[in-house]
């Protein structure tokens, strides 16, 4: 069953209320190259996992407002596309979701204006809140201006440093995904008028969930094949990426220095030993280590808020992203 039918929401729904954003926007025509690239990249699959966290947060307040949900919701999606498009640019990644990737399409600079024209959009969007005082909005768009963009900065300025600290890959990770999956439950709960503790507590939930995801993604990058990666095993230590899995494996004395020789410039041939060589280490079991701490810790979350039925939600939202419903 999959993760909506488990959370008993429609994906139709959703999906609906986010093409609403571009649909009933005055200024872009339904026609435009920009409503369509838009639209077609929301049709083209995902879990909607953002939006439903909304969903499912609202779920902890005593007056859910459904409008005011769902809207949310759809911004919550239309923030995590955008930042897919941006991705996919600075990852030089050529394929998305089984298809040809933004900028494969549209050339750079017109992917790039989709992204941005987004991500202004939600900024525009939440905005009507503001005149009624609801400052928790302010968490959805100050994640677009800030906390996404220092998250990619930092994974830029950090191509192939191999000094960088676990310290910092975790704040980036935190920055770059963490921190919109825990924003969604967190608003989600507060425009349903649910208290302030109960709101944080969902909030830690959520970033617990998110770094878990970002770890298990690195690892993933090492361990499944090509054709389910959609681009070659090892892709981020390749593109100059340091994950978690790397971090470990520098850990090792003999293995380091071979790590630090790979650059932009390494062949491909001496990259593909040392990704083996990572593989073989114990770094990839180390990096799953903190990823199942860090689902520990957000089960310990939902038991502090099992008098609420909705913490069976959470429950849901753990199996999921512990990847045993994936």
């Amino acid at each position: 069953m999959k993760i909506n039918e488990q959370l008993g929401i429609s994906l139709r729904t959703v999906d609906k209320e986010i093409e609403n954003i571009v649909k009933f926007d005055k200024d872009v025509p339904r026609s435009s190259d920009l409503a369509q690239s838009i639209i077609g990249l929301i049709r083209s699959g995902g879990k909607r996992v953002r939006p439903l966290m909304v969903i499912v947060g609202s779920r902890f307040g005593p007056a859910p407002d459904e409008r005011k949900v769902w809207r949310l919701a759809a911004a919550a999606e239309f923030i995590h596309a955008a930042s897919l498009i941006h991705d996919d640019v600075i990852d030089d990644s050529p394929v998305r979701r089984g298809d040809k990737a933004m900028h494969i399409k549209l050339g750079v600079n017109r992917a790039i204006h989709v992204g941005n024209y987004m991500s202004a959009r939600v900024i525009e969007l939440i905005s009507v809140y503001s005149a009624d005082r609801e400052r928790y909005v302010y968490d959805l768009s100050s994640l677009v201006t800030t906390q996404l963009c220092l998250g990619e900065y930092q994974q830029l300025s950090h191509l192939f440093d191999y000094d960088v600290t676990i310290e910092q890959y975790l704040e980036k990770s935190r920055n770059k995904t963490a921190q919109l999956i825990a924003a969604c439950l967190r608003i989600g709960a507060l425009s349903a008028e649910a208290d302030e503790e109960t709101a944080d507590q969902l909030y830690n939930f959520g970033e617990k969930l998110g770094m878990a995801f970002q770890i298990r993604d690195d690892i993933l990058d090492f361990t499944q094949s090509s054709e389910k990666l959609g681009k070659p095993a090892g892709s981020d230590l390749r593109s100059g990426q340091v994950t978690l899995p790397v971090l470990f494996a520098l850990q090792d004395e003999a293995l380091a220095p071979k790590i630090r020789a790979v650059n932009e410039h390494t062949p491909a041939e001496y990259t593909d030993e040392i990704i083996a060589a990572i593989q073989n280490s114990d770094a990839l079991e180390k990096t799953e280590a903190l990823s199942q701490q860090y689902l520990t810790e957000a089960q310990q979350i939902i038991d502090r808020l099992s008098h609420y039925p909705a913490h069976r939600d959470l429950k849901v939202l753990l199996k999921f992203f512990s990847g045993r419903e994936n």
